[in-house]
């Protein structure tokens, strides 16, 4: 995915439809089961809508600047200070990749165990990561084929699933909901959000405008909406969040492993190639699919020897940082009509995303109706804002004093 102009409606939407199809989904889905099948699925559909916006926006800015994600954050940061922004992207997809091995090879060790009697703890992420890996390495018009091909398949796997798991019975009457919905919307909002460093990767090379932006946010909202609904009401039918759990509670065997299998390697695909694209943003010679390779097996590794129960904590790790650098840059690129991509770095806005880092420190764990992450991106991109207002003032006076003291001259 190397070309310009290279992707189209149908190619962006199964691109992230597919990416919107995992066992982290599903999983997270399952985990708002306590406050409830009404209120969670309300909770799922605000919180997606909400979070489409940015993603939308993140998406139409790549189109029009034929830039991937990070690249464009130079608009904010600078040609330098947007190496921070690189770092810590290749840090966190480096985790993404890690965390999407090990949850799709724990829910494939528990099938094969339940349906041959084989229990493989480590072989599964294993053969996850070489299958992660085997698709880096295919070229761009192989890709494409497969990936449309994949997500068919995923498409036609999915409604099987969804047929068993919604119309499977309850295991035992539903409990009076006891969630938080502010807790609910926060994790709905927060995986369109995390996807927000490298969707210009891909928006930035869409044929036309349509699929730039229309066809990745149908495809993700209608594919996590989905996951999400699987996880939430497979936890009330079950009684487990665990993907596996339920899948087995359902009674599905191989429907179940291809999907997890498929799903687990269309998504993390996405985070290895775009951690290449967020190196090349530093080093613009390095080889992508090389790089590529690279952060497959880093993640693989992550896999089998971290533990599986930082998940939680991790997507909220990620929007401690990545909210505040969306919310500096869309304000940048749409409100403050900054441009920084001619200086080493920008002091104002590496000021906003420190400020709204604590933030987001200070707002994580209270029971906010909109949830710390979207209060965090609307309070730093209205501080940011106004500092942008300020020094644009600031820069008139000064102008107009220098103008002043020439003319007395």
């Amino acid at each position: 995915m190397d070309g310009s102009k290279s992707l189209s409606f149908l190619g962006l939407f199964a691109l992230w439809f597919g990416a919107a199809v995992s066992v982290a989904e599903i999983l997270t889905g399952g985990l708002l089961a306590d406050i409830g099948l009404e209120r969670g699925l309300w909770a799922v559909a605000l919180g997606h809508l909400a979070g489409m916006l940015p993603f939308a926006l993140a998406a139409w800015a790549g189109f029009r600047e034929r830039l991937p994600a990070i690249a464009c954050t130079r608009v904010s940061f600078g040609a330098r200070g947007s190496w921070i922004v690189s770092l810590l992207n290749v840090l966190q997809l480096v985790g993404w990749t890690a965390v999407m091995i090990q949850q799709g090879g724990l829910a494939v060790n528990a099938l094969t165990t339940s349906i041959w009697g084989l229990s493989a703890p480590i072989l599964a992420p294993v053969l996850l990561g070489g299958l992660v890996g085997l698709w880096v390495c295919l070229r761009q018009s192989g890709l494409h084929i497969l990936n449309l091909a994949a997500v068919g398949l995923l498409f036609c796997l999915t409604v099987a699933l969804s047929v068993v798991v919604f119309g499977s019975a309850p295991s035992s009457a539903p409990a009076a909901p006891v969630g938080s919905f502010g807790l609910g919307f926060e994790l709905s909002i927060i995986m369109p959000l995390s996807w927000l460093p490298l969707v210009a990767d891909y928006t930035s090379q869409a044929r036309s405008r349509p699929a730039a932006w229309l066809a990745p946010c149908l495809g993700y909202f209608l594919g996590s909406c989905w996951m999400y609904a699987i996880g939430l009401l497979g936890a009330l039918r079950t009684g487990s969040a665990d993907p596996s759990g339920m899948m087995l509670a359902a009674g599905l065997g191989g429907v179940a492993l291809a999907v997890i299998i498929l799903a687990t390697v269309t998504t993390t695909f996405l985070d290895v190639y775009s951690a290449a694209v967020s190196l090349r943003n530093i080093l613009p010679g390095l080889n992508r699919r090389a790089v590529s390779g690279v952060v497959a097996l880093l993640g693989t590794a992550l896999a089998v020897l971290a533990p599986s129960d930082a998940y939680i904590d991790f997507l909220y790790l990620l929007g401690s940082v990545f909210a505040p650098v969306a919310a500096v840059f869309l304000t940048d690129y749409f409100l403050a009509r900054a441009d920084s991509r001619g200086r080493v770095a920008d002091p104002l806005a590496l000021a906003s995303l420190a400020a709204g880092v604590l933030i987001y420190q200070l707002l994580s764990g209270r029971d906010l109706p909109i949830g710390p992450t979207l209060a965090t991106m609307l309070l730093t991109a209205t501080l940011h804002l106004a500092l942008r207002t300020a020094e644009r003032g600031l820069r008139k006076d000064r102008d107009n004093g220098q103008a002043v003291t020439r003319g007395a001259a």
